[in-house]
């Protein structure tokens, strides 16, 4: 089975990945390889900081790697955070603190339309190559559900009534925007092999 570099030490993102390309690729996270170090996010778009983090693996330590970055766009913020999803509300990267900042700043908002939108680096060979997914919905008034991570627990996937933390981990795997983007990342590979 062919071993891909995850460039990442998000368990929770891990983990989602590791159960999509069950069976297809062995994963393995940056802990696993040994690399424990924070890699900055210095881009202004999730392509950006996508690019960035695979950048640094595979110049650090030559091998094929993937990357993600992921941010919740909301229309009535004008697309924040966006890019900042994971710190929105502090540089811990507190999901609690983010979730409460979201909802205070749409507080009595009537437009509660948003996206997920994901975006994967792959560096194959030493040659770069772009996933997206994105996966429309709203953002709810409270939180529901204790699965999931993130913002999940305030999204609400178009064409359905609960959101991403009320889901069973495999129903959101199989729509969810990194889901999607995984999707393409696994046919590009597929097709290469």
């Amino acid at each position: 089975m062919q071993r891909l570099v995850f460039a990442t030490n998000n368990k929770h993102k891990l983990e989602e990945i590791k159960e999509i390309l069950k069976g297809k690729y062995q994963i393995i996270g940056l802990n696993e390889f040994g690399i424990n170090e924070d890699i900055p996010e210095t881009g202004t778009t999730l392509s950006e900081n996508a690019s960035i983090k695979s950048h640094y693996i595979y110049s650090k330590f030559g091998i094929d790697v993937f990357s993600d970055d992921t941010g919740l766009e909301i229309d009535v913020l004008n697309g924040r955070p966006g890019v900042y999803s994971a710190r929105y509300a502090g540089e811990d990267g507190n999901s609690e603190a983010n979730i409460s900042k979201v909802l205070a700043e749409m507080e009595d908002s009537i437009s509660r339309t948003a996206r997920f939108k994901t975006v994967i680096s792959l560096i194959l060979n030493g040659k770069e190559y772009l996933f997206n997914g994105k996966i429309e919905g709203k953002i709810t008034t409270k939180k529901y559900g204790i699965s999931g991570f993130g913002y999940d627990p305030i999204f609400i996937p178009n064409q359905f009534s609960y959101t991403f933390a009320e889901m069973p981990l495999d129903e959101k795997n199989k729509i969810s925007h990194r889901a999607l983007a995984t999707a393409k990342l696994v046919d590009f590979l597929t097709k290469k092999d």
